[in-house]
């Protein structure tokens, strides 16, 4: 009883500074950027009280909020599903991409740039609202697309592992067909396939970046409702069968939801990298616990708040640049990985 007592305590501690990192990470990124805004008129803007400076006013509504917004409902989106992939596939290494919907997309995106460059002459940034909106649909339909080839097929084959295999093998082809596109293609599509690829959290108005955090609310709460099929499955699928739980339903309804999160990451924000992979070992961490009811719930507070810091370090306060996204989650996310393998290590070590 005295342990329960204390792991509830820690698991409190923990939400708190989960909670307060979050808020205090997001404020941040209203505030700081390459023009400062004063928390003070930060506060007046969202109150309804009336801003000292109009050029402030647009920047919070029209670029910073709906920034914050998407990165914290990306890192959400990514942390969970990194979360459901790993315990499907019971490999610490498993991330979102691990079955090829990220490169699906990256696919759908390659074809549509550089097609559109090739027979019609024209480049997709140039067309304003209906370029973004062409680029975020061909990702969308790239990725559900090798999604549901992924369904298809795993329902005919047992096991996890040839699913996994076949993700792989998925992801290996679409980026092969990227890379023939790309040398066949102009330099200034190419390039502007780089560009998407780099990932960013500043695509969308604030309107978009609602409706894309509303639906990634939604399948979050899905996979929340998963937690005991994904107990039970970590155990083994033959422990979970006999508990009653219909393994391929399930594994299906995993790939199904944690695949969706990550197509539609993917075409609002390019593939991110890194966040889904090492948000779920943070959250293991600091919890210590397996019980997916509570990691699904810290996995997506951590998933926000690791985010917004990568967000915010992208802009790089003070400065008139901006890092792309991807080199700033690399940089948090692989000495998580690392981490996670020399513990590993240690741990079989001392085993032995």
């Amino acid at each position: 009883m005295e342990e329960v007592r204390v792991s509830g305590k820690r698991w409190v501690l923990v939400a708190l500074l989960g909670l307060a990192a979050s808020l205090v990470l997001f404020g941040l990124n209203l505030a700081l950027g390459s023009v400062y805004i004063p928390f003070r008129n930060v506060v007046e803007v969202f109150t309804g009280g009336a801003s000292s400076n109009p050029v402030w006013e647009n920047i919070l509504l029209r670029t910073r909020l709906p920034q914050a917004i998407t990165a914290a409902a990306a890192g959400m989106g990514l942390g969970i599903a990194g979360l459901m992939m790993q315990t499907l596939f019971r490999n610490p290494l498993a991330g979102p991409s691990v079955l090829g919907i990220s490169s699906g997309a990256s696919l759908g995106v390659a074809v549509v740039v550089m097609a559109t460059g090739q027979l019609l002459n024209i480049s997709l940034s140039m067309l304003g609202f209906w370029g973004d909106f062409t680029i975020i649909l061909s990702s969308l339909a790239g990725s559900l697309a090798v999604l549901l080839v992924i369904l298809s097929i795993s329902k005919r084959i047992g096991g996890t592992l040839g699913v996994l295999i076949l993700g792989v093998m998925f992801g290996y082809l679409a980026n092969s067909m990227v890379g023939i596109l790309k040398y066949f293609s102009r330099e200034a599509d190419v390039h502007s396939y780089v560009i998407w690829g780099l990932g960013s959290f500043s695509r969308l108005s604030l309107g978009k970046s609602m409706m894309f955090a509303a639906i990634t609310v939604l399948f979050s709460l899905v996979a929340f409702f998963l937690s005991k099929q994904l107990n039970l499955i970590s155990l083994g699928d033959r422990y979970a069968s006999n508990l009653g739980v219909r393994v391929g339903r399930a594994r299906v309804l995993i790939i199904l939801v944690s695949g969706i999160l990550t197509a539609i990451v993917t075409a609002f924000c390019g593939p991110i990298i890194f966040i889904g992979l090492a948000v779920p070992h943070l959250a293991k961490y600091l919890v210590r616990t397996s019980n997916h009811v509570y990691l699904v719930v810290f996995t997506a507070l951590f998933g926000v708040a690791t985010a917004l810091l990568c967000n915010l370090i992208a802009r790089m306060p003070g400065f008139e640049t901006a890092l792309p996204v991807n080199s700033v989650t690399a940089f948090v996310g692989a000495p998580v990985v690392i981490s996670v393998i020399l513990r590993r290590r240690k741990s079989n070590a001392d085993g032995e």
